[in-house]
């Protein structure tokens, strides 16, 4: 099982990163060009914010059903001495966490602007902080 999810993990996470950027793209070109907020639009930043959600849900699973969980009993305090151990149960979760919860701040936002602007503006704000976040903390040396 724990194979399964953390292929699943993995792969979601290249689409997740894909989407992210479609929509940070897309809010700062339509931003700095001042063009209309559409339905497109809206559809982008939903489908960014679902497919986060489903990673979350992924990642949470992931992270009990993993065997470096076992790790905090065996290590205790000294996770945080051990950089590897520190990454994958501490920075990575909480960090990817903070970057979804900013992608569903940012969502709610926009959707209470009145202008296409606002819109926008909030979005790219919301969302490029994400990416930034997310891009920080994936274990790149495993992922590839």
């Amino acid at each position: 099982m724990y194979n399964t999810v953390l292929n699943l993990h993995s792969y979601w996470a290249f689409l997740v990163i894909v989407v992210l950027v479609i929509a940070v793209v897309n809010a700062l070109i339509k931003s700095a060009g001042a063009k209309e907020y559409s339905a497109k639009d809206f559809r982008i930043s939903l489908f960014t914010l679902i497919i986060s959600h489903i990673q979350l849900l992924i990642g949470i699973v992931l992270y009990f059903v993993s065997p470096r969980f076992q790790l905090w009993g065996e290590l205790g305090g000294g996770v945080m001495g051990n950089s590897l151990a520190r990454l994958y149960l501490v920075e990575h979760p909480f960090v990817n966490i903070i970057a979804i919860a900013l992608i569903t701040i940012g969502y709610s936002k926009h959707k209470k602007k009145l202008t296409s602007k606002g819109k926008l503006k909030t979005i790219a704000i919301f969302y490029t902080i994400a990416l930034v976040l997310l891009l920080s903390r994936i274990p790149w040396s495993t992922w590839f």
